[in-house]
């Protein structure tokens, strides 16, 4: 047993009885290997990631292997998701390196912690050859080593700089007109989604394009935003069975799954479906965002109120081995034992057929048909067929309850927590359900009793009763996001104020002047071997991104003058170099704040809650809205309430409008 036995991450415990010497990230890990002058081996992984789990077998579970790393090297084993500082850091540098990145990632560092080199996964026999010709450079000739990693941490140094523009932007609105432009030419218009594989969902795109395609009035955009929704969840990424979204398909027709299912993915497409389901009142997507909740509700909340991480790619097979996918594929033999006479119209609704094959006799479930065009085909009423996929499904979901479960990943992370906070809020506005209000404000609580220290500052992670490890931006930003979730839908001014607690704290310790944006890590904490300022948006949005969001609302909420200042010089920062939208895709959303279609609207009286429903469950992503059915003492409320009526004021940078008292015409006057 290593020392990883000391760790609480279940990524970590995988790998505890490894014959590796492994070691966690810890200051008497990095002092040792400066001690010993040792070369250090940097592994980054996660639970559910498939690859992770094959390079575990085939080289760090190896006698042989272990030898020659135990013999030369100081190892270290981390989980990046309790230290995606770390990961982000070091891979830039296999970026830089290779021109790729993924995970497994193994590094190679000086004993000061500078990259020497590195990749992704590699089997054993590349992985032993490189180490023992890295161990006899670093002994025979160091000074190679020494110059071409101070040449790598100049660069990587270089590429952590945002180039000012120190010009004010007036914002060219025509320059999102011109990207997006760009960005159809990569649309995949049979599936949805980007035309190559693997395909990845990217929910903040979508976010984008659905808001820029309907202030726009673009059909087309808007068509092939459903489009991709529909086609995701016809099945194969989508679990139709119980619920919820793998992380991506290895295929072009969102087929495959890379069968891994993470917090993160599923409370962000559930806001996005949410989203969609107000603008189309679509019951395809009101059945994804309802199955994905009971998904989550079963597997993921806690008795505590927060959300476990993740369930693994792998799962035990017949034979007893982990294989992907094992959990969630059939073979026809069984589904004709299961459904008998009704075998034939499932498989024109599931594909089992050449469309829905997979390998080895197994077919993943998915549809690639509307039930309506199946049942006119069939010549059989839409009822009918919608209620029998709903016995098939609940039969054959009985029956996968008694196969082997993918392994759980139960850290709970802050970060991810406040993004299926912010899912179930967002599905309480489209649906109306009271029970995702619940969930939220009982997530919510947790946060605050369990993840906020008296200190001011977030925790990241959290297992066993115990937080751990000092926040991220990202935390912070997703948190505060959350928060004022909470108050768009119950008009609790506690949100706000735990909202601005947290942003004032990031303030003090995460934001650089100079650079203009907020360092990933707390300036509490010891320096990484390169700064990190994230701020390309990939599938969970950029934390700097994110915190340019929040802070244009709260500037609207406080009449904030500062907060608008950032947020706008944050945006000012990065819009002009956008070449590819898709990685910059939630800064153009905040972009749009700042468009003169952006208004807000208050709500004052002590009919506010009734409305604000009604309010809610349009899709109005250009709206901030605010109220109170009491008298508030926020500064954007004050003296707007009546005890003798509701009134509304709907409001365009900083200039309100003579109140209302209509809800009609004020709900007339704030579509398009």
């Amino acid at each position: 047993m290593n020392e990883l036995h000391l760790e609480t991450s279940p990524y970590l415990l995988q790998h505890a009885n490894n014959p590796v010497h492994w070691k966690g990230w810890n200051r008497a890990a990095l002092d040792l290997a400066k001690e010993q002058n040792k070369l250090i081996i940097v592994s980054i992984g996660y639970s559910a990631c498939h690859w992770c789990h094959v390079m575990e077998h085939e080289s760090f579970e190896d006698v042989e292997v272990a030898e020659v790393m135990n013999a030369n090297f100081i190892s270290i084993k981390i989980d990046r998701e309790e230290r995606p500082d770390i990961d982000a850091v070091y891979m830039k540098a296999v970026q830089v390196m290779t021109g790729h990145g993924g995970w497994p990632m193994n590094v190679v560092t000086l004993p000061d912690g500078r990259p020497i080199w590195g990749g992704t996964y590699f089997r054993k026999n590349d992985w032993i050859n490189a180490l023992e010709r890295l161990q006899e450079i670093y002994t025979q000739n160091p000074d190679t080593i020494y110059e071409y990693a101070e040449k790598l941490h100049e660069g990587l140094q270089s590429i952590s700089v945002i180039p000012l523009n120190e010009s004010e932007t007036d914002f060219n609105f025509q320059f999102l007109d011109d990207l997006v432009t760009q960005w159809k030419r990569s649309f995949d218009w049979e599936f949805g989604g980007m035309a190559r594989a693997p395909k990845f969902m990217m929910p903040t795109n979508y976010e984008f394009l659905l808001r820029y395609g309907y202030q726009n009035n673009n059909t087309e955009l808007l068509e092939f935003v459903n489009l991709t929704l529909t086609r995701m969840a016809y099945g194969g990424l989508f679990d139709t069975l119980d619920g919820g979204f793998s992380r991506y398909s290895v295929d072009m027709k969102w087929h495959v799954p890379h069968f891994e299912k993470m917090l993160y993915d599923n409370g962000q497409l559930v806001s996005l479906y949410a989203n969609a389901y107000k603008l189309t009142k679509n019951k395809l997507y009101k059945e994804v965002i309802e199955k994905t909740l009971d998904f989550v509700e079963r597997e993921w909340l806690t008795k505590e109120g927060s959300f476990y991480s993740a369930l693994d790619a792998d799962s035990l097979n017949s034979e007893n081995h982990l294989e992907e996918g094992a959990f969630y594929v059939w073979t026809a033999s069984e589904l004709k034992e299961l459904l008998g006479e009704d075998f034939n119209l499932f498989s024109i609704v599931f594909n089992i057929n050449e469309f829905g094959f997979w390998e080895h006799n197994n077919y993943v479930l998915i549809q690639n048909q509307s039930l309506e065009a199946i049942a006119q085909s069939q010549n059989i009423s839409v009822n009918i067929l919608e209620e029998k996929k709903r016995t098939w499904e609940q039969l054959l979901y009985r029956e996968r309850e008694k196969r082997s479960k993918p392994r759980l990943d139960d850290k709970c992370l802050t970060s991810w927590n406040a993004i299926m906070l912010k899912g179930y809020i967002d599905a309480y506005k489209a649906t109306q359900t009271q029970k995702y209000l619940d969930i939220a404000l009982i997530n919510a609580g947790f946060i605050i009793s369990k993840l906020w220290n008296n200190e001011g500052n977030l925790f990241h992670s959290y297992k066993g009763g115990k937080a751990t490890i000092n926040g991220f931006l990202e935390d912070y930003a997703h948190v505060i996001q959350a928060f004022i979730a909470l108050y768009e839908v119950t008009f609790d001014e506690k949100w706000l104020q735990e909202a601005k607690q947290l942003t004032d704290y990031a303030f003090d310790h995460f934001y650089d002047e100079k650079q203009q944006f907020f360092s990933f890590t707390s300036q509490k904490e010891e320096a990484l071997v390169s700064a990190h300022y994230e701020v390309e948006d990939n599938v969970i949005p950029a934390s700097n991104s994110v915190m340019a969001e929040v802070l244009f609302k709260l500037s609207i909420y406080f009449s904030n003058t500062y907060y608008e200042k950032i947020s706008r010089q944050m945006v000012q920062q990065i819009v002009p170099s956008v070449k590819y939208p898709s990685a910059f895709s939630n800064w153009l959303n905040v972009m749009l704040h700042f468009s003169e279609q952006n208004r807000e609207l208050a709500i004052c009286g002590k009919e506010a809650l009734d409305y604000l429903k009604k309010i809610n469950s349009r899709y109005l992503p250009n709206i901030i809205i605010a109220g109170s059915n009491k008298v508030s003492a926020l500064p954007f409320l004050e003296y707007r309430f009546s005890e003798k009526q509701t009134l509304f004021y709907l409001c365009q940078n900083k200039s309100c409008q003579q109140p209302m008292t209509d809800f009609e015409e004020i709900n007339n006057s704030i579509g398009f």
